[in-house]
């Protein structure tokens, strides 16, 4: 697989949503996918993993976006819910709460930053924050001076977003991000199996109704935060979402070039840990 294929160049062109295929399979069918390529894959994801939680020396903060019925969910059950518990760390970012209002708008992130060893997920963003409030045209509701709020707001966050994704990798903690480019027919199709199978009725939202009657601005919307905040230390990978299968496993494998672009190892013993390892050893022995 060629992941540059998916990976957003920084500095091109607006990116044009309906120049990137939502499907895109040419190679693998289903069951190969499921019973082969993927766990293989994840098998590999594991054992990188488990260095880096051992080495605890850097983490990876992964950001998940997508529209309703994307996909994002069933990423994490399929791929990231088998790596190692301890090392992982899964935030849903929803609508903000009062609290976290009355603070700049990544303040509510913090907590779902990666410790050294750890993945850390991201079900949704602070790319929210550029997101809903040009759909909904709602920022002047939040409690911001009001000489903040223009007409460059957006490329100021656009801006700012940049910076924080900097100041992460800088620091050691890269950040790779994930966009579910999923078509209106398929979004379709997902949200009445969500509304007609009694077992997923939880998974759906009124709330999802309302808000595919935006698509086309969602769409725009999407096609300016991918442009101007693909980078070369955070990029974006746009999935053919329609292909859930085959979209899982270019996250798989994204994944896996970021573990081994970080090489973690697991720590060796010297010296008189060494010593006295081995003085334990022959003790448990002679039990």
């Amino acid at each position: 697989m060629d992941l540059a294929n998916y990976r957003i160049t920084p500095n091109q062109t607006p990116i044009k949503l309906s120049d990137y295929p939502t499907t895109d399979n040419k190679h693998f069918n289903e069951e190969e996918l499921k019973e082969k390529l993927i766990p293989e894959s994840i098998k590999k994801l594991q054992e990188l993993h488990l260095k880096l939680h051992a080495e605890e020396q850097k983490g990876i903060m992964v950001v998940l976006q997508a529209i309703d019925a994307g996909g994002k969910d069933e990423a994490i059950s399929f791929i990231f819910s088998n790596l190692t518990a301890q090392g992982l760390k899964t935030t849903s970012v929803k609508k903000p709460s009062e609290t976290e209002v009355k603070h700049d708008y990544l303040w509510r992130i913090h907590e779902g930053k990666p410790a050294r060893g750890e993945i850390s997920i991201l079900n949704r963003s602070y790319y929210e924050e550029v997101i809903a409030p040009r759909i909904h045209d709602v920022l002047d509701q939040d409690p911001l001076p009001d000489h903040l709020i223009d007409d460059d707001i957006w490329v100021t966050r656009f801006r700012q977003l940049n910076d924080f994704e900097r100041y992460m990798t800088e620091n050691g903690f890269p950040v790779i991000k994930f966009f579910f480019h999923v078509s209106k027919d398929v979004q379709k199709e997902r949200l009445l199996e969500r509304m007609k199978d009694p077992k997923k009725n939880w998974e759906f939202s009124f709330s999802d109704i309302e808000e595919r009657k935006h698509w086309d601005t969602y769409q725009e919307v999407f096609e300016d935060m991918l442009t101007h905040t693909s980078t070369e230390y955070a990029p974006w990978y746009i999935l053919p979402a329609d292909d859930d299968w085959y979209a899982r496993y270019i996250i798989s494998e994204a994944m896996i070039d970021v573990l081994e672009n970080l090489d973690p190892q697991f720590p060796e013993i010297s010296g008189e840990d060494q010593k006295e390892l081995d003085e334990s050893i022959e003790m448990l022995e002679k039990e």
